[in-house]
């Protein structure tokens, strides 16, 4: 016998237990990893607003879940774009194949155009992208991304490291702690080298709250010009420095600060964008690797993925 559809309601509070129990059994979370944690971090704390939730339930039991990041961008101007990231779904393994992905994302589409946001943004696996895809969602590409190698030896570590990295980071004693320098970051903002285009509106409180969930170990180095925020991760048998965000007035300071990474961290290779204030050659390009974009229009337009001027942690599957 065919079971009922499920019930679609916004999630409560009280429901975040039965959530993050539907996310372990689905997701396949080591408990020895900070996971409920990091999305209690990612999803309650973000200054921009706790991110809005639905869930599916059968005879009042928690079986699925979709949640959307609220993220917001400035345009030209100081003009504000209020959008949110589709991350962080899950149906319980026990009810596969009834919808419910897709329900819980139309309904969220539904009501986050009632409420008035702009667009939604996100950067899919090549599992779950065709399911975007049919439900409306653009298709943006790869965002671009290059390498900073270190030596012979890492060249061919990263010729052995065609693998996805790993979500967790390995510990380095360079840098600062993201509390501590926030403020003098912002500061250096209008310095640093963006044409035209949307950008994460990178307040004191955002860059405290994306780098500074401390099992992620974000550090800031700085060099006379600029600064960077960085994390070292392994990829394959590689160590890779991510280039997470870069605050400076030109390629030259990223260059720089580049140089500083490797020599204090040691890794194989510093993972960049491939766009201003990035440097370009003689980074060399990273094909495959980078985020797939993928977007969906709600209350305007949606832009395309040139409108934007991501940083790396902005972009991060984190």
């Amino acid at each position: 016998m065919d079971r009922p559809p499920p019930e679609l309601r916004r999630a409560q509070p009280q429901d975040l237990p039965a959530i993050l129990d539907v996310a372990t059994a689905a997701l396949g979370w080591d408990p020895a990893h900070p996971n409920h944690a990091f999305f209690r971090w990612k999803h309650i704390e973000n200054p921009a607003g706790p991110s809005p939730m639905w869930v599916a339930l059968d005879a009042d039991r928690v079986i699925g879940f979709r949640t959307m990041l609220r993220w917001r961008f400035t345009r030209d101007g100081g003009h504000e774009a209020v959008a949110v990231r589709a991350v962080d779904t899950a149906t319980h393994p026990d009810h596969h194949r009834r919808g419910i992905f897709r329900s819980l994302t139309t309904t969220a589409v539904e009501q986050l155009t009632d409420e008035g946001v702009h667009f939604i943004f996100n950067t899919p696996n090549d599992k779950s992208r065709p399911g975007y895809l049919r439900m409306g969602w653009v298709d943006a590409g790869r965002v671009a991304t290059r390498f900073s190698l270190g030596s012979a030896r890492s060249v061919l570590r990263l010729a052995r490291a065609r693998c996805a990295a790993d979500k967790w980071s390995i510990p380095i004693a360079a840098g600062d702690p993201i509390d501590s320098v926030a403020d003098e970051l912002v500061e250096l903002l209008p310095a640093t080298g963006h044409d035209s285009g949307l950008r994460t509106h990178a307040t004191g409180d955002h860059l405290r709250w994306r780098y500074g969930f401390e099992p992620l170990h974000y550090r800031v180095i700085r060099s006379d010009h600029g600064a960077a925020v960085v994390r070292v991760r392994r990829r394959g048998v590689a160590t890779e420095a991510v280039l997470a965000d870069v605050f400076g007035p030109d390629a030259a300071t990223t260059r720089a600060l580049i140089k500083t990474i490797r020599g204090l961290t040691g890794v194989d290779h510093v993972l960049t964008l491939a766009h201003p204030p990035h440097p370009a050659p003689p980074l060399l390009p990273a094909p495959g690797l980078g985020p797939h974009l993928t977007l969906r229009a709600l209350a305007e337009k949606a832009p395309t993925a040139a409108d934007f001027r991501f940083s790396l942690g902005d972009i991060e599957l984190f």
